[in-house]
């Protein structure tokens, strides 16, 4: 499982000039199942997602505060290209991403545990999506699982 986080100040997805995800102040995901992923893995992952502390503190100026400190929202967004590793080739391969089907469940159960913390937008699953960052910083982080 791969995440890649952008801190964002607002962010949205349109399918075909609609909006269907938006949020403000928060963090936007792009999650990747690979096939060798678990339950196991979206819990930690979830939990690791839940207690970042990636937005700055005022008062000391560096990044101590999660995202409920700041009443922050995650904009998920399923990314199967994110499997490919670019070490080989300059064609990328999908060959191990996870199935749709299953991946689309794992997606499902991430964005619900992560629901715990914070509010969460969502692209649409196996969409052509258009996605707008206001990305915060610039900061973005990338998380293998």
């Amino acid at each position: 499982m791969k995440v890649v986080i952008q801190r964002s100040l607002n962010s949205k997805v349109t399918v075909e000039s609609e909006i269907v995800g938006e949020i403000s102040k928060g963090m936007v995901l792009f999650v990747c199942f690979e096939k060798d992923d678990s339950l196991e893995t979206i819990k930690k992952a979830s939990d690791k997602v839940q207690k970042l502390r990636i937005f700055t503190d005022p008062s000391t100026g560096k990044m101590n505060l999660g995202i409920q400190e700041i009443g922050g929202e995650f904009l998920a967004i399923s990314q199967f290209t994110l499997s490919w590793n670019g070490a080989k080739g300059n064609r990328p391969s999908f060959d191990n991403s996870m199935e749709p089907k299953l991946a689309q469940e794992y997606f499902e159960k991430f964005c619900h545990m992560i629901s715990n913390t914070a509010k969460v937008e969502t692209g649409a699953f196996g969409e052509s999506m258009e996605v707008q960052i206001v990305n915060d910083g610039p900061v973005t982080f990338s998380l293998a699982f």
